[in-house]
């Protein structure tokens, strides 16, 4: 799957922007991150083989003419048991919440607070170490973004910002642990977790979705 994307990113005239990204202990070795099941982000893809019943975020930084693009998506491999089709459905409805929030009069922490109030009701949980953020001449800028959250809180939202808006969602308990090879971050108690992500742009007060799926 790595290769697959690594392919298609350099026919575009593209570089795959995850490749050799300095981490605690390391270089990220890939250019995606494939995470699967409980598994929530920063997976390095390797030897594995997915399995019916399986859900695998791939998440996949690219950079175009000097500028980041920063996306992410959780698919199923086959059929999925009925608690991981609903986790896929309210983390990639929060993304959507998380979205509608920014907008000119509003600020970082009402995305937060959509997409933390919207998963919590549903019974999942919001991850807390990780965090959606601003992108463009990098892959991580100011401002970051929980996932959680006060309405009314945070950096107001302003023409031109270009923000990537990412929940990560998990079964059980929003804890992570970091897996010894520096990168892999999974839940703490063993139990799914899904990620979506979308970069926008703030166009005319409004977000513009700049990500494809």
């Amino acid at each position: 799957m790595d290769q697959i994307v690594e392919d298609y990113i350099r026919s575009q005239g593209a570089i795959p922007g995850c490749i050799g990204v300095q981490g605690l202990y390391n270089e990220f070795p890939a250019a995606t991150c494939i995470s699967v099941n409980e598994e929530v982000v920063h997976g390095i893809p390797g030897e594995r083989i997915l399995r019916e019943g399986d859900i695998v975020s791939v998440d996949t930084v690219t950079i175009l003419d000097g500028y980041y693009g920063d996306s992410a998506y959780t698919y199923a491999v086959g059929e999925i048991d009925e608690e991981s089709k609903k986790l896929l459905e309210i983390t990639k409805k929060s993304r959507e919440l998380g979205i509608e929030q920014a907008v000119i009069g509003n600020r970082i922490g009402d995305i937060g607070h959509a997409i933390q109030k919207f998963v919590e009701k549903e019974g999942f949980s919001v991850v807390r170490d990780y965090a959606g953020h601003g992108v463009g001449l990098a892959m991580h800028e100011d401002p970051m973004i929980p996932n959680f959250g006060r309405a009314g809180r945070g950096l107001k939202i302003e023409n031109g910002m270009v923000l990537a808006i990412e929940p990560m969602i998990n079964v059980g308990s929003y804890k992570v642990v970091l897996h010894p090879d520096g990168w892999t971050v999974s839940t703490k108690d063993g139990k799914r977790s899904a990620h979506f992500e979308h970069s926008i742009a703030i166009v005319d007060g409004k977000p513009i979705i700049l990500s494809e799926f």
